[in-house]
């Protein structure tokens, strides 16, 4: 199935869930937020949160520095 992912479209495998994709995307376990479709997804939620053909998904990590 095909997403947009961070404004790109990506093409990812039918039975992805949230935490697949966040885990293809960066190694970082901390400092990352989801929002699918304009919903933010509880890191709670991720293993559980499915993904469909056309979803927007926003994958956010946070940077340090200044």
């Amino acid at each position: 199935m095909r997403l947009t992912v961070n404004g790109a479209s990506r093409e990812i495998p039918e039975d992805c869930r949230v935490a697949d994709l966040v885990a293809t995307l960066t190694e970082a376990r901390r400092g990352v937020a989801v929002a699918v479709n304009g919903e933010v997804v509880p890191r709670s939620a991720w293993a559980a949160a499915g993904l469909r053909d056309g979803d927007r998904v926003e994958v956010l990590t946070a940077a340090q520095g200044g």
